[in-house]
């Protein structure tokens, strides 16, 4: 961005996300400063600013938290919208090289530009660069990719890096057998990870992005066209005590438990992505005795 007289003979900037200063007279005009002078801390551009930075950082994280919400559940987006946020640098950040399925199901692409007239220019599985201009575009969830593991391997030929966790995102398919019995309703693969608190066990849920809801850690999922809440016991709220991860189950929008084999791909990829990531900040017993 340009630079703005602050006074005192200089000029300050955001560059990289923080306040810069650089002289604005005599021999040294134009440096840039390698910390900001006392003078400027307290002047009214730089608080301006600073909180512009602030709601930058917020702006960025809002467009990523919006495109990982529509990877997640899959939903279709139209091709006009993202032509209308693609100038701005922080959807385009979030969006670059996200995965997308137009028309044609089985022709998946890296999204590469969003031009004003609607038109997409994804880079397909061929290493071609093509247009498309479909109403509306998918970014699906890679446990929907049949071919993910081709998908992955050409990502890393581009030096794909996505701001959005998708082709790279931890996926566990639904075995055959989902069940012991067709009424079971819950998964016991990651319970009994051992926390020091049921708070230690909370925070742990919030700092990964997950819903904390009484007893639960929770993670909402669309699949399908329906909303389907996994679930991760957590203990009971102010319990102080020594707590352990408790059973994964899933329940539809009125809150009913949804058997194993009517659970939907993604919401039981997601759900069991949820267990597991609790699971592994379990507290580990070290010695002969572990």
């Amino acid at each position: 961005m340009a630079w703005l007289a602050a006074g005192e003979g200089y000029e300050i900037a955001l560059v990289e996300g923080r306040v810069a200063a650089r002289s604005a007279t005599g021999r040294t005009a134009g440096r840039q400063l390698k910390t900001l002078p006392k003078a400027l801390k307290d002047h009214p551009e730089v608080d301006r600013l600073r909180r512009l930075a602030e709601w930058l950082d917020r702006h960025e994280a809002a467009c990523i938290a919006q495109v990982d919400s529509w990877m997640v559940s899959s939903l279709p987006v139209p091709t006009e919208l993202l032509a209308r946020v693609w100038p701005d640098e922080a959807w385009q950040s979030a969006l670059r090289d996200v995965a997308v399925l137009g028309d044609d199901p089985d022709e998946v692409g890296f999204l590469r530009d969003a031009t004003a007239s609607g038109e997409l220019k994804v880079v397909n599985l061929d290493g071609e660069t093509v247009r498309l201009s479909p109403r509306t575009v998918t970014l699906p969830h890679p446990v929907l990719l049949p071919d993910l593991d081709d998908v992955r391997d050409f990502a890393a030929e581009l030096g794909i890096v996505q701001r959005v966790e998708q082709i790279h995102r931890a996926t566990w398919h639904k075995p055959a057998e989902a069940a012991p019995t067709a009424t079971a309703t819950e998964v016991r693969d990651y319970a009994g990870g051992v926390f020091p608190t049921r708070f230690s066990l909370a925070a742990r849920a919030t700092s990964l992005g997950y819903r904390v809801s009484g007893g639960y850690a929770t993670c909402k999922v669309r699949d399908s066209g329906a909303t389907t809440e996994a679930n991760v016991w957590i203990g009971e709220p102010y319990y102080d005590e020594e707590t352990t991860t408790g059973a994964l189950s899933w329940h539809d929008e009125d809150g009913r438990a949804v058997r194993l084999t009517e659970v939907g791909p993604v919401a039981w990829s997601e759900g069991m992505r949820m267990a597991a990531a609790l699971y592994a900040g379990r507290k580990i017993e070290e010695g002969g005795d572990a």
